[in-house]
């Protein structure tokens, strides 16, 4: 093929090869001979550092003009002013039309590259000045430029600092001023997240990152707001700053086609930006991942240290005098061998691909059937990939364009346009979802850019420009906020400056150190701030302790001397994780002592309370939890110190013989133990022994005996943290709130847990013990009058009825038998009796005139205490034992349910009963059994209930069998259960009989209209003495 650019051009230009390692001032160089004539062009390896150099050309005192000098073109960005004078341009991006005086091409070694290779090498090639031509680069590019290009001027630039390996470092180890050269993006992330915690913050430095993310993220570092900087192979292109150390965190890449290892000439750029200027610089390798700890080799440490390295044999080329006669022949054109010794054709890349395939396509064929047409699909082929999704993305997208474009308008679509850039105006997201919008809109940047493209391009290069610096500003910031704790660096430039760091603490605990929050000291506990880490943190601590140290010892005094109420103990979930809190802050946990009522506090451990201050505060709350103890539980502990040999004023015990033994087994119990426990022992406790059992302030009750003050809700729930703190016990149901009577019981729990509660396990209940005594009490004065109905008002002390209120007097002794209506009737007469006879006795004592006013006589006071301790559980009232014989006995009499009825003292007359008949049909009919409670003490000792319930069954059993008068009907007797009362009354209608069976209720007694008193009866006389007694009052 003829027409190859393999061979330099002719030109008059002096050319000039400016050859050595980084840091000798070749860029410098170019700019300033640039400067020295009337027009000049130069092209850089990156956007950012044309913009670099741009800026400081434009603020250069050679340059007067300012910005009307000079032209800015990149792929991204286009300034260019009327008539400039310089052109500061990428290598990609110059404008090779134009002619001036001076150009130069920086990074010239970059033509061995496979990727942009044969772009330099065309420039190296073709790209000369009218009257200096300048190539800038490292020294391996001599033989090669010598062999290309002739008549070349080679100018050697030493290293204005030297570079020096260093032994493999630790990360924590890095010293300031250091750059960590990682390969992925991945790594560069984990890097620079490892070092905000080790150090505070690093700077993050990345291809992908668009130039003004890049030049935010250089600024941190070289304003010192942070000391590391993590990054990718970009800094070694021609990035300036002050760094002082070089770390690679691998000495592998991939590519973009394979794994490999870096050349020495690559390690040697990437290291040579340690060390700018005249201040020397060093290298190494960090110790973390697979055999780093040895470090680079000797041959790779000699060549990057002396800048000896293997100088490159082949540059990248491809074809760039193209054949636009077809699609075929371009694409030819483009694989040309370069048919020359030190040139090897590219590989292919996006655009040639891009190319080949949208040729392919007949539509696209068809339109490019011009060379101009040609000539549009190659430059739309080379629209740069940098959204980097798939191949298939980016050829549809250049296919699309070039449709577009081709179509009878010549432009891209004005709303075609919008709707692919206005997704992405957007800037919520993370660092990833934001670099992702940035590479996307990078490539609708670049097309704004091509004029030609467009009907309205300079409205779209300044959306997608205002665009990419808004995601780059938010790009900037979430990195800076992911990798970069700012406190922390300010504070450690402020300690590098001053030498010293003031600290002080306000009244909320808030720790300052020169103004920067960095803790809060709680109680005795310094919360260091969770942006403090590793080492910084301790420096920071460190300028801390001084201040920590006054205010710690201080406060240990304070609580030493701490008034009431400043402590508490704080309950937990569980229980056993209580705390004492001081002005409520944790500062000391509570453990198991030696015996239940001496619980031990444990100061919490903190770095900042140590030594004196320490033992001061062990003291304090060691002095409180006791206090606080003993204060709540108070009674306890004085019935403890009875039982520990304790004596009154005279010196005589305070409690001694069997007495003394119940005293002891109370203490064990925390002060409440039920009768029946000690129901043996307890009888042989004389009178006197009660006494001083009582004194103590012991309740002795029926059911059970215990300290009344310990019941209420804040002694209660002491007691049962202390049994759980001893015990060990971590799972625990809640404790029943204050002020229930009665609750249901956990069946996992174990039975102590509601005695220590202050509540009596009966069953499936538990009843508060003093409302359970009260239940008792009541339950006795009125089975003293015999066999006694379900009362409400007893019902009420423990605020259940039905099956529960028999469970609970089941536990008192008290079991439900059915009688007949009969002997209800009976059982109601005697009753009354008693309660008449009882009130007669009590109007007879009121009569009687008091041995002294305000006091009852000795013996009424005798009588009294002696019914207190006296446990009714062992007796049996003669009106039971009657009723047993009766429950043995025939019964032939026929049931009278108007004998149960307290306000009914006498049988009907039998016009009554013809008038009840004639209204019977409609009345419902008449009960036939009646459920009275009756005293069993055995029922109390512990009877299971199921048994009581087959007890109950047996009578019920034995009822059915017939046992006494035609009026114990029931259940089974005949068909329809008929019985005396439960067939059809003759007359009456079908269907109104009596019910199916003998119809059971727990009713007082039935419920009739009242009748007339007889005034010969005692009901009358009772009436009469009521009234009396009331005329009195």
């Amino acid at each position: 093929m003829k027409n190859l650019s393999n061979r330099a051009v002719d030109s008059r230009s002096h050319i000039k090869a400016v050859l050595g390692p980084t840091n000798t001032g070749k860029t410098h160089l170019a700019v300033e001979r640039m400067l020295g004539h009337s027009t000049g062009m130069i092209g850089l390896p990156l956007r950012l550092l044309a913009r670099e150099i741009y800026d400081r050309i434009v603020n250069s005192p050679q340059n007067p003009a300012g910005k009307n000098a000079v032209a800015l073109i990149t792929g991204e960005e286009k300034i260019i002013p009327k008539n400039p004078r310089w052109y500061v341009c990428t290598v990609e991006s110059m404008p090779m039309e134009i002619e001036v005086a001076f150009l130069a091409v920086d990074e010239i070694q970059l033509a061995a590259d496979f990727d942009r290779g044969h772009i330099f090498t065309d420039r190296l090639l073709r790209a000369r000045g009218r009257e200096e031509t300048m190539f800038l680069g490292s020294a391996t590019m001599a033989g090669l430029i010598r062999h290309l290009v002739p008549d070349v001027e080679f100018i050697t630039r030493r290293r204005f600092s030297t570079l020096t390996y260093v032994p493999p470092k630790k990360l924590s180890r890095l010293p300031r001023r250091s750059a960590l050269v990682a390969f992925s993006a991945e790594n560069v992330y984990g890097y620079a997240e490892m070092i905000r915690r080790q150090k505070g913050g690093a700077a993050v430095v990345m291809g992908a990152l668009s130039p003004r993310t890049r030049n935010a993220q250089v600024e941190l570092y070289q304003n010192g707001d942070v000391d590391y900087l993590v990054a990718t192979d970009a800094i070694g292109m021609g990035l300036n700053m002050d760094i002082d150390h070089v770390c690679f965190a691998a000495t592998s890449k991939f590519d973009g086609r394979r794994m490999r290892d870096l050349t020495p000439a690559e390690l040697g750029q990437i290291a040579g930006r340690a060390g700018r200027h005249m201040n020397n610089g060093t290298f190494g390798t960090l110790t973390e991942g697979a055999d780093y700890e040895r470090g680079l080799s000797e041959d790779v440490i000699r060549a990057i240290e002396n800048h000896d390295f293997p100088p490159e044999t082949v540059l990248q080329w491809r074809n760039s005098l193209l054949d636009y006669s077809g699609p075929g022949a371009l694409i030819r054109s483009l694989e040309a061998a370069p048919q020359r010794k030190g040139l090897s054709r590219a590989l292919e890349n996006i655009d040639l691909a891009t190319l080949r395939r949208l040729a392919a396509q007949e539509d696209i064929r068809t339109l490019a059937a011009g060379p101009a047409s040609l000539k549009l699909l190659w430059e739309i082929c080379q629209i740069p990939d940098f959204r980097k999704t798939s191949d298939d993305e980016h050829v549809k997208l250049t296919g699309d364009i070039y449709r577009q474009i081709s179509s009878h308008h010549g432009v891209i679509d004005h709303q075609w346009m919008a709707r692919q850039v206005d997704p992405l105006n957007r800037t919520d997201g993370g660092i990833d979802a934001l670099s992702a919008r940035i590479a996307h809109i990078r490539t609708w940047t670049y097309i704004s850019h091509r004029s030609a493209w467009l009907d309205r391009a300079k409205h779209w290069q300044d959306v997608t420009r205002d665009i990419e610096d808004r995601l780059s500003d938010a790009l900037h910031e979430r990195l800076t906020q992911r990798f970069v704790d700012r406190r922390t660096s300010v504070l450690m430039r402020e300690l590098r400056q001053k030498g010293r760091l003031m600290a002080n603490i306000d009244t909320d605990g808030n720790v300052f150190v020169e103004s920067h929050f960095i803790g809060t000291l709680e109680g005795f506990q310094f919360r260091e701030d969770p942006g403090a880490y590793g080492e910084d943190s301790k420096t920071l601590r460190h300028a801390a302790d001084k201040v920590l140290a006054e205010e710690i010892a201080k406060r240990a005094q304070e609580l030493n001397e701490a008034g009431e109420g400043e402590l508490s103990l704080v309950f937990g979930n569980p229980l056993t994780q209580s705390t004492i809190n001081w002005r409520g802050v944790p500062i000391a946990r509570v453990v198991k002592g030696q015996d239940i009522l001496s619980p031990k506090a444990s100061v919490l451990p903190t770095p900042v309370l140590q030594g004196d201050s320490l033992a001061l505060v062990q003291q304090a709350v060691d002095r409180w939890l006791s206090g606080h103890v003993q204060e709540v539980l108070e009674p306890l502990f004085v019935l403890k110190e009875a039982v520990e040999g304790g004596t009154n004023d005279e010196g005589k015990p305070l409690i001694d013989g069997l007495a003394r033994g119940i005293a002891f087994q109370m203490v064990e119990k925390l002060g409440t133990i039920p009768r029946r426990l000690i129901a043996r022992d307890f009888k042989q406790v004389d009178r006197d022994g009660r006494f001083q059992i009582k004194k103590l302030g012991v309740w002795l009750g029926a059911a059970s005996l215990y300290i009344p003050a310990v019941l209420k809700p804040a002694p209660a729930q002491l007691r049962l943290y202390l049994w759980a703190l001893f015990n060990d016990m971590d799972q625990l149901p809640e404790m029943p709130p204050a002020g229930l009577c009665t609750i249901k019981i956990d069946q996992k729990a174990p039975r102590t847990f509601y005695e220590v509660s202050g509540y009596r396990v009966t069953g499936k209940n538990a009843v508060r013990l003093d409302m359970l005594e009260r239940l008792a009490n009541a339950a006795r004065e009125v089975s003293m009058k015999g066999p006694f109905p379900p009362n409400p008002d007893l019902m009420s002390l423990v605020g259940v009825s039905g099956e529960d209120f028999e469970e609970i007097m089941r536990y008192l002794g008290y079991v439900t038998r059915e009688f007949s209506p009969e002997e209800a009737a009976e059982i109601e007469r005697k009753r009354q009796a008693a309660a008449f006879a009882e009130l007669a006795a009590k109007a007879e004592k009121a009569e009687e005139v008091p041995t002294s006013e305000g006091e009852a006589p000795a013996e009424e006071v005798k009588a009294e205490e002696a019914r207190a301790e006296e446990a009714p559980a062992e007796e049996t009232s003669a009106e039971e034992e009657d009723i047993r014989e009766k429950q043995t006995g025939d019964r032939e009499e026929k049931p009278a349910p108007e004998a149960a009825v307290a306000e009914e003292p006498v049988a009907e007359t039998s016009t009554q009963e013809a008038a009840g008949e004639e209204a019977a049909e409609d009345k419902p009919a008449e009960p036939e059994k009646y459920i009275y409670f009756i005293h069993q003490p055995d029922v109390a000792k512990g009877g299971p209930r199921r048994e009581h319930g087959r007890e109950r069954s047996r009578e019920r059993n034995g009822a059915r069998k017939g046992q006494g008068s035609k009026g114990q009907g029931s259940k089974g007797q005949g068909p329809k259960g008929q019985g005396a009362k439960g067939g059809r009354k003759p007359g009456g209608r079908p269907g109104r009989g009596g019910p199916k069976g003998p119809k059971v209720i727990s009713a007082t007694a039935p419920n009739k209209k009242p009748q007339a008193i007889d005034p010969d009866s005692p009901f009358a006389a009772l009436a009469d003495l009521k009234k009396s007694l009331a005329k009195k009052k």
